[in-house]
């Protein structure tokens, strides 16, 4: 359903919530090894959220990737997902088709139609907060 840098991207700022809540920066190399993803990939991905204002990126010795106190609550999934994929997940065809809408619809349009409106709620109503408060309490995980 989501990209594969999507994915990550979701991984890698949940990770970084979740380590900012502790008071910790994390470097790229870290994100990477704890979210299972190639660090060029995750690199590109990073500095995508970085410019959409996700999360702070700080060079230098001391640098590396924050999300800022309080800062966790207010960011929505669908704020990771739209930074990363755009809107088209609430938009695309269940089959694959370039074009479908009601007037044209595929035969899986009307019930997929009302999977994309739960999926968006979700993503709109769901923060990162949320997310990485199941990683700190260990009832989610980030890595198999």
């Amino acid at each position: 359903m989501f990209s594969k840098a999507c994915q990550y991207g979701i991984k890698a700022t949940v990770y970084i919530a979740s380590q900012s809540s502790l008071g910790n920066r994390v470097s790229l190399k870290d994100i990477a090894f704890n979210i299972n993803s190639p660090e060029a990939f995750t690199a590109k991905i990073l500095h995508q959220l970085a410019k959409s204002d996700i999360l702070d990126s700080l060079k230098g010795p001391t640098g590396g990737f924050v999300i800022p106190k309080g800062r966790a609550e207010t960011i929505k999934l669908s704020d990771i997902v739209s930074a990363i994929d755009g809107d088209s997940i609430y938009m695309g065809c269940a089959l694959g088709f370039e074009s479908c809408d009601a007037l044209q619809p595929c035969p899986m349009h009307n019930k997929f139609a009302g999977i994309r409106d739960d999926l968006k709620k979700m993503l709109q109503n769901t923060s990162l907060y949320e997310l990485a408060h199941g990683l700190d309490d260990g009832m989610s995980f980030l890595k198999r």
